[in-house]
Order: structure tokens, then sequence, then C-alpha cells
């Protein structure tokens, strides 16, 4: 799933715990995927792409077993869930962001190529519906209605329903086969895909984190 996506995400569970600020919910649904950034920049795990990227199924995330393998998220869930409970003895904000990080792994399921391990020991079983390569724009209108059903739970501000709309809009050509926008540029280009995707994190957390802090202006309970 998108940055956009992941950061909306957060919006969840800011709702169910409103006293935390939700920059501790934006770095927990996306910390697998800075983990990702780590270690493809270590060469550690490897992302490679056809020699021309016309669009997502042209990207293969081909080793990821540390950072999105689903022994990992188990571990980091679970890690978080004890640190917290014991240290700052709150079960309720220790279960929630347990869910926040285990949440990655969870969205990326719903649209992923196999690409997704279970462990670190062998290739497979690997995890994934195989929308991204297989149908692309299925997974790129399941993650738009994702990202508005958050912002309606989160009853969110006109300003974040734009944000999220429009991020989602930006990453369209990479959804089509026969749209070709800037992906072109990540054929055999790993290293700038993952600072890409870093960069989409980091911008989409700031947004989702500004307008998350707007008056509502969303729609409104009855």
């Amino acid at each position: 799933m998108f940055a956009i996506n992941h950061a909306s995400a957060a919006l969840l569970f800011k709702k169910k715990y409103s006293s935390i600020s939700i920059i501790w919910f934006l770095i927990s649904v996306q910390l697998i995927e800075y983990f990702w950034v780590f270690f493809n920049y270590l060469k550690l795990e490897l992302t490679t792409t056809e020699k021309t990227v016309t669009y997502i199924g042209d990207i293969h995330l081909a080793h990821m077993p540390f950072s999105h393998s689903l022994l990992t998220t188990v571990i980091l869930s679970l890690v978080s869930y004890i640190s917290i409970k014991f240290i700052l003895k709150d079960l309720k904000l220790a279960l929630i962001i347990s869910l926040a990080i285990a949440s990655h792994f969870f969205l990326d399921l719903l649209v992923h190529a196999q690409d997704l391990p279970l462990w670190y020991f062998t290739s497979y079983p690997m995890f994934g519906t195989n929308l991204y390569p297989n149908l692309p724009y299925v997974a790129f209108f399941i993650e738009l209605i994702f990202g508005l059903f958050c912002w309606w739970y989160y009853r969110g501000s006109k300003g974040l329903l734009i944000i999220i709309v429009l991020f989602n809009l930006f990453n369209f050509t990479t959804f089509s086969p026969d749209i070709v926008g800037l992906e072109k540029y990540f054929a055999n280009a790993p290293t700038l895909l993952v600072s890409v995707i870093l960069g989409q994190i980091l911008i989409t957390s700031f947004f989702v984190w500004y307008y998350s802090k707007k008056p509502n202006l969303g729609i409104q309970k009855v």
C-alpha cells in the first residue's frame, strides 16, 4: 500500500486514543517501511525493476525478509506492546501501538504481489493478493477507498480529504500500464526508487499530521 494510505491508517488509531499525538501513530504504521528503506540502503534487502518501468508490476520487491516478513511484524508488535505496557503502564496504548505497527503488513497483504515472506529462513511461502501486477486498477481503487474510509472514520477536515485524494491521484500513473509517468525513471534505479518512497513517507506523514489538527469540516455525526 502506498505511503498516503498507510499514513491515513494512523487516523484510525488516533481516533481510538485521542490523548496521544498522532505523530506516534504515523511512526508506528510506517515503522516497517522505515526498516525497508534502511535495509535497502545497506543492500541487505533488494529491490529490482524491469528494463522499462511503465507501472507498479514492473517493480519487484525481490528480497525483504527482515523488514516485511510476518515474523518481523509479530516481533516488532510484541516488543512494542511489552515495552509500553511495563514501562509506561498503559495497556490501551500498548495494544493500539502494536496494532498500528502490525497494520502495515496486513494492508500490504491486500494489494501486494506475492513478495511478503513468512520469516527469514526460507523464500517460501510468500504472501500477497497479486493485485499490483495483475489488477493494478483494482488495487488503486482499494487504496483510495481505504484512505477515504480512514478520513470518514476520523471525521477529518476538508483539507485532510483533499490531501488524501490528491496523493492517491498523484500515484495513479504508477498503477496504470497505459499512462506512463515519473515511474519510468525508476528503471534500473532502485536507490532512486527507495529514496522517492522515503520522501513520500515523510511528506505524506507531515500533511496528515498537519491537517489532522485542523477543525472538523468533514461529514458530521447525526
